[in-house]
């Protein structure tokens, strides 16, 4: 069974950082899509990075939201089947709840096209990013 597990998450102010990390476990499929989406209060869910990876390492293709690009960083731990988001010079506007999502890379696609949540099959119960101002 996959799980998606994130943790990390907290409160901090304008401009500090911080980094939310994402377990995925009980998934053996070589090839895959991580990404980070969150979603604020009364908002639709929106993307934030996406990474392409191969267990045993390789893989690395990375995707970043404009509204987040500079600032923040998606990178995997294969040997722990982590996936980080080191967020920088966080704005109030970047406080949601961020979610972790997975699914099987497929030939002849990227991992780049996918930027809805629904485009992959897992995702976990998210952890809460508070910025105050």
């Amino acid at each position: 069974q996959v799980q998606v597990v994130e943790s990390g998450g907290g409160s901090v102010q304008a401009g500090g950082s911080l980094r939310v990390s994402c377990v995925v476990s009980g998934y053996t499929v070589m090839r895959k899509c991580l990404a980070w989406f969150r979603q604020g209060p009364g908002k639709e869910h929106e993307d934030v990075a996406n990474i392409y990876t191969v267990g045993g390492g390789g893989g690395g293709s990375t995707y970043y939201a404009d509204s987040v690009k500079g600032r923040f960083t998606i990178a995997q731990d294969n040997a722990e089947n982590t996936v980080y988001l080191q967020m920088h010079s966080l704005k109030p506007e970047d406080a949601a709840m961020y979610y972790c999502a997975a699914d099987s890379f497929v030939w002849g696609g990227s991992c780049t096209s996918r930027r809805r949540i629904s485009d992959f099959r897992y995702r976990g119960q998210g952890t809460q990013v508070t910025v105050s101002s």
